[in-house]
């Protein structure tokens, strides 16, 4: 039978109904208050964050494909290395074109053609270098797929000159 009267028994007592308070309550920080300016950034914060760094991104690849644009502008455009280009360009049958890609970010991409005797299979690294290669429209319609490899974040740009 526990003796209620008893030092140890109460002393007991008020340690392990400390220690279940303790635990019930604390949040895992080292008991002082949080600072604003140290609290993790809003959804939206991260968000705009990350909307600035794509369109900065976007903006220098399409700054490299201007620099070495040779010939007419045929089609253009820039995704997201997580979404890729699939396109299917309006080229003309037998015609050969300049094809010009730039990946900024990390990482590296590929290109596939399909029908494959379009162009050979080309990669891209996302180091800010100009990628370019001469493709042929030997049958209609021409499809261009542009796939990150595993882990590679960034945008990619491309344009089809006329040559």
């Amino acid at each position: 039978m526990i003796n209620m009267n008893s030092r140890a028994w109460y002393a007991g007592a008020v340690a392990a109904s400390a220690l279940l308070l303790a635990s019930c309550t604390s949040d895992g920080s080292d008991g002082k208050a949080a600072h604003p300016a140290s609290s993790p950034p809003s959804v939206s914060e991260s968000q705009a964050a990350a909307e600035a760094q794509e369109k900065k991104l976007t903006d220098q690849a399409q700054a490299a494909l201007a620099a070495v644009q040779s010939g007419k502008l045929l089609e253009a455009g820039a995704e997201r290395v997580t979404d890729g280009i699939h396109a299917e360009p309006t080229l003309r049958q037998g015609k050969t074109y300049k094809l010009n890609l730039v990946c900024m970010g990390s990482g590296s991409a590929h290109v596939t053609f399909t029908p494959a005797d379009a162009g050979p299979k080309i990669e891209v690294p996302c180091d800010h270098s100009v990628v370019q290669q001469q493709i042929t429209a030997h049958k209609l319609p021409l499809r261009m797929d542009v796939e990150g490899t595993k882990g590679s974040t960034g945008v990619i740009a491309w344009e089809i000159d006329r040559v």
